[in-house]
């Protein structure tokens, strides 16, 4: 074979491998995970598989320390009803952008609330109506006249409550070279309007993200 076969074969071969490659490159396929698989665990955020765990430790932490006061507060008052918490959402103060898993942690958290017969949650678009009515911001509801305010615009909704409840989504991020470790931090504020008595409970999870071998060497 003379050199310009060779070089033309080579340049065939070249692009035909590059094409290949290419195309491979953006391939997607997806598939329905049943009930018992594991949530895949993202690569580049934190994913189901941090959030689902999260609210789970947290909710039974924070609600399981309260319901024994409730359970033997009924049976001093002869009553069966359960106790109202008004979920005012979710606040992420985290490094990442969490897009749509934002309704989906108020979801999770609220049906876990309701779950526990101990508690009722109120509707969230009675909260959002009411923070809407009083212009009233989450963070401005510690303060004693907007708490009452905003209180008064649910009741009169038919919809008074005996708890807020708040949810913060935190992180913190250690480097070390290209490999990165995030811990996600989820705390439950829950607030007694009657007394002022707040309780605090968190979950953690740390996950670790490594580039792959190929983005290793283009680093060099």
């Amino acid at each position: 074979m003379d050199r310009r076969a060779f070089l033309q074969l080579a340049g065939g071969c070249a692009v035909t491998g590059a094409f290949s490659l290419t195309g491979c490159r953006g391939r997607q396929y997806a598939h329905i995970l049943d009930d018992d698989d594991k949530d895949l665990v993202g690569s580049h955020e934190a994913g189901a598989a941090v959030y689902e765990p999260l609210v789970k430790e947290a909710v039974g932490k924070l609600l399981g320390e309260e319901i024994a006061g409730i359970q033997q507060a009924r049976f001093n008052e002869g009553t069966e009803q359960p106790k109202k918490v008004c979920f005012i959402g979710v606040e992420n103060d985290s490094a990442e952008e969490i897009g749509d898993f934002k309704n989906q942690l108020y979801e999770l958290i609220d049906a876990s609330i309701v779950s526990t017969h101990a508690f009722d949650s109120i509707s969230r678009r009675y909260v959002d109506a009411g923070l809407k009515e009083t212009r009233i911001r989450p963070a401005e509801l510690f303060i004693p006249r907007n708490q009452r305010e905003f209180t008064m615009v649910l009741e009169q909704a038919g919809q008074p409550f005996d708890y807020m409840l708040f949810a913060r989504l935190t992180s913190g991020t250690t480097r070390r070279n290209d490999d990165k470790q995030r811990d996600y931090l989820l705390t439950l504020e829950l607030v007694n309007v009657h007394n002022g008595r707040h309780t605090k409970q968190q979950a953690k999870i740390r996950k670790g993200y490594h580039p792959s071998v190929l983005g290793r060497i283009q680093n060099y």
